[in-house]
C-alpha cells in the first residue's frame, strides 16, 4: 500500500484535535491528579492495568529515563499512590504496585473520564461513530508500531 501524502497543517489538525480531546477527558479527573505530570498519569495507569513492574520496566515501557521515572515514583510515592516492594524472586530488586490509595484514585478518575466520554459520543450519529472508532483503531495500530 502506498503511504498517503499529508501536509504539514493537516498533520497539526490532527495534533490539535487529540490533544483538545486528552485535555477535555483530563477536566474531569479528580482536582489533585490535574496538577500530575503525565509520565505519572501514565505510570499509574500503567500499573492499574499491567500490575507492579520494576522502575526500569516502567521507564522502558513510558520511553522515559530511569531517573524521570524514578523521580515520578518517589512523588507518588509520597502521596501514598503507590508503594515499593521487595520483587518475590530477586530480592536486589524492588516492584512498584499501586497503593489501595492509588488503586481507588485511579478507578474514580476513570469512572469519571469514562461517563464524560460517554455524554460526549451520544452525541454523534451513528456515521459519525463508525469513522470515529474505525479512525480510534487506527491510531492505536499507529502507537503500536515499532520506529524505523
Amino acid at each position: 500500500m502506498k503511504p498517503a501524502r499529508i501536509s504539514a497543517a493537516q498533520a497539526q489538525e490532527l495534533v490539535l484535535a487529540i490533544g483538545s480531546l486528552v485535555r477535555r477527558a483530563r477536566a474531569h479527573a479528580p482536582a489533585e491528579l490535574r496538577e500530575f505530570s503525565w509520565t505519572q498519569i501514565a505510570l499509574l495507569s500503567r500499573l492499574a492495568k499491567a500490575g507492579p513492574a520494576t522502575s526500569a520496566e516502567l521507564a522502558r515501557a513510558e520511553g522515559v529515563t530511569p531517573q524521570s521515572m524514578g523521580a515520578a515514583i518517589a512523588a507518588l510515592e509520597e502521596m501514598g499512590l503507590v508503594e515499593r516492594k521487595p520483587h518475590a524472586t530477586d530480592g536486589r530488586q524492588l516492584l512498584v504496585s499501586l497503593s489501595a490509595r492509588g488503586a481507588a484514585l485511579r478507578a474514580h478518575t476513570k469512572a469519571a473520564k469514562e461517563t464524560w466520554l460517554a455524554q460526549a459520543l451520544e452525541r454523534l450519529d451513528q456515521r459519525e461513530l463508525a469513522i470515529l472508532f474505525e479512525a480510534g483503531a487506527i491510531m492505536k495500530r499507529m502507537a503500536e508500531q515499532p520506529e524505523k
